[in-house]
C-alpha cells in the first residue's frame, strides 16, 4: 500500500515501534475511560451544577473559584510533567504513576461530593476551591501518562489514529457515563434537593474506575530506552518546548478547542434541563445523540486520515462542529431540531476527539528531531499550562453570561431571558472557539505532507538505533529477555 505522498507504509511503519497487541490497546482505552469517567463528573458535567443548584453556591462565587483554580490548574501540569521525565523504576517512567496513583485519584474524587467546611457561601466557596485543587492534582498525575503514552507506543499517523480509536470508543464511553449519571441524578425540575442516590453512586463509580485503572496498567507499554536519556533541567526543558514553533501553533488552536469542548460537554446539563426541558433519564437523549454519532463516525475519520492526513480531517471536524452548534442556537427549545443539530455536532466531534492526541504526538516527534530526546509528559504538561486555563475561563464565562441574562440558581423554573442566555452561552461560545481553532490550524500548522512524512521515516530509524543501544545496555547488565531480543531482530529484518 502506498502513502498519499508516495512514501510506502512499510518505509514509515517501523515494525518494532508498531507492535501493539490487542491487550495493550484495550488497556489504553480502559485506562482512558476510567480517567475520563471521574474527570468528566468532577471537572466537567457535575461539580458546577452540584455546587450551584444543589448546594446553593452563587454563580459569582463559583466563577471566582474556577478563575483562582486556573492558576494552579495551569502550573501543576508542566511541573508534574517535567518531574515525571526523571522517574526511573524497574517498571518504567509512566506505568508506576498510573498504577499507584489510581487509589489517590479515587480518594480525591470522593471528597468532591461530601462538603466538610459548612453550608455558608464562603464555606462552600473554600470547599469547592480545595477539592478542585486536590482532585486536579491527581488527575494531572495520571492524565499526563495517558496523554504521553500514544507518542511512545507507536510513531506513524495511521497507527496512532488506530490507537486513538480505542481512546475515543472506551474513553468516550467513560465520558458518556460521566455525563449521563449527573443528568439522571441531578436534574429535577420539581426540586433543588439532592437525590439520595447521588453520593452512593459516586462512591461506586469511583471504586470501579480505580480498580480498572490499576489493573489496566499491567498491560500497557512504554519506550524503555527513553529511561536512559538524561532529562533536560526544568527551566531548559520549558525553554526548549516553547522554541518548538509547531507546539505554539498547536496550542493556539487547542486553547480555543478546549474552551469549546468544555462548554459543549460540561454545560449540557444546563441546556437540556432549562432550554429543551428534559429531566431524569430523558435528559440523556441529546447526549446519546452526540456520543452515538461521535463514536460511529470515528471509524470513518480514521479511514480518512489515511487518505487526507491528520490536519485536513481535523479542520473539517472543527468546522462541522461549529455548524451544528450554530443551528442548535437557532433551533431554540424545539426538541427535534435541537437533537438533529446535536447529531451534526456529534459527527464533527468524531475527528476532533480522534485526532487531537495524534496531532500532539506529531508535535512531540518534532521536538525529538530538534532536541534528540523523548519528552512526552513535558509536552503534556506544557500543553496543560496553556490550555487548562481555557477550562476555567469557559466555565466562568458560561456562568457569567447566563447570570447576566437573569439566571437564578434558587429557582427550578427560569425566566425566558435566562433560558435565552443559556442557549446563547451554550452554542455561541464553543462555535466561535472551534472556528478560531480551525483557522489557526489551516493557516499556520506545518506538520503535514511529504516533507513531514519523510522526517518521520528518519525518526523511525533513529528509534530503532536507540532500541538497539538500549538492548545492548540490558545485555551487559544481564537483564535482556529472549522474547525481547527476538522481537527486536524481527523488527530489524522486516524494516
Amino acid at each position: 500500500m502506498t502513502d498519499r505522498e508516495g512514501i510506502t507504509d512499510k518505509e514509515l511503519a517501523v515494525n518494532f515501534d508498531e507492535r501493539l497487541p490487542f491487550r495493550s490497546k484495550l488497556a489504553f482505552g480502559l485506562s482512558q475511560g476510567s480517567i475520563n469517567l471521574l474527570q468528566v463528573i468532577a471537572l466537567g458535567s457535575a461539580i458546577t451544577f452540584y455546587y450551584n443548584i444543589k448546594l446553593g453556591l452563587s454563580e459569582e462565587w463559583i466563577s471566582l473559584a474556577w478563575l483562582l483554580f486556573a492558576f494552579w490548574n495551569a502550573l501543576n501540569d508542566p511541573l508534574f510533567g517535567i518531574l515525571q521525565e526523571s522517574i526511573d523504576t524497574d517498571i518504567g517512567r509512566r506505568i508506576p504513576v498510573l498504577r499507584y496513583g489510581a487509589p489517590f485519584y479515587v480518594i480525591t474524587f470522593l471528597i468532591c461530593w461530601f462538603p466538610f467546611m459548612g453550608s455558608t457561601q464562603i464555606a462552600l466557596f473554600w470547599n469547592l476551591l480545595l477539592v478542585l485543587f486536590l482532585f486536579d492534582s491527581m488527575f494531572t498525575m495520571v492524565g499526563l501518562v495517558i496523554t504521553a503514552l500514544p507518542a511512545e507506543m507507536c510513531i506513524t499517523q495511521e497507527a496512532r489514529s488506530n490507537l486513538a480509536l480505542y481512546n475515543v470508543i472506551l474513553g468516550s464511553l467513560g465520558g458518556l457515563i460521566g455525563i449521563v449519571l449527573p443528568l439522571i441524578l441531578l436534574t429535577d425540575e420539581a426540586t433543588t434537593e439532592l437525590n439520595p442516590f447521588f453520593q452512593p453512586v459516586m462512591v461506586l463509580v469511583a471504586i470501579i474506575s480505580g480498580i480498572v485503572l490499576f489493573f489496566s496498567s499491567y498491560a500497557l507499554t512504554e519506550n524503555e530506552y527513553a529511561r536512559t536519556e538524561e532529562p533536560l533541567p526544568f527551566i531548559a526543558s520549558m525553554i526548549q518546548t516553547v522554541k518548538n514553533r509547531e507546539f505554539l501553533v498547536f496550542e493556539g488552536m487547542n486553547f480555543f478547542r478546549e474552551m469549546g469542548f468544555t462548554v459543549v460537554i460540561g454545560s449540557m446539563i444546563y441546556f437540556v434541563q432549562y432550554v429543551v426541558n428534559l429531566q431524569g433519564i430523558m435528559a440523556s437523549i441529546p447526549l446519546f445523540a452526540v456520543f452515538f454519532l461521535m463514536l460511529s463516525f470515528s471509524f470513518l475519520a480514521d479511514r480518512r486520515v489515511k487518505q487526507q492526513g491528520l490536519k485536513q480531517v481535523y479542520i473539517i471536524g472543527l468546522l462541522l462542529t461549529s455548524i451544528g452548534l450554530i443551528f442548535l442556537g437557532i433551533s431554540g427549545s424545539w426538541l427535534i431540531a435541537a437533537i438533529l443539530s446535536l447529531m451534526v455536532v456529534g459527527i464533527g466531534l468524531a475527528p476532533v476527539t480522534l485526532i487531537w492526541s495524534p496531532l500532539l504526538a506529531d508535535v512531540i516527534d518534532n521536538d525529538e528531531i530538534l532536541t534528540g530526546k523523548r519528552r512526552e509528559t513535558t509536552y503534556a504538561g506544557m500543553n496543560a499550562l496553556i490550555t487548562k486555563p481555557a477550562i476555567s475561563i469557559a466555565n466562568a464565562l458560561f456562568l457569567l453570561v447566563i447570570s447576566g441574562f437573569g439566571f437564578d440558581n434558587t429557582q427550578s423554573v427560569q425566566s425566558e431571558s435566562a433560558i435565552l442566555g443559556i442557549q446563547v452561552a451554550y452554542t455561541m461560545i464553543p462555535a466561535i472557539g472551534f472556528i478560531i481553532g480551525a483557522v489557526v490550524m489551516w493557516r499556520w500548522y506545518r506538520l503535514d505532507g511529504k516533507e513531514w512524512i519523510a522526517k518521520k521515516v528518519e525518526l523511525g530509524k533513529i528509534h530503532l538505533q536507540k532500541e538497539g543501544e538500549y538492548i545492548k545496555h540490558l545485555q551487559r547488565e544481564g537483564k535482556i529477555s529472549k522474547v525481547y531480543q527476538k522481537l527486536y531482530r524481527e523488527s530489524q529484518e522486516e524494516s
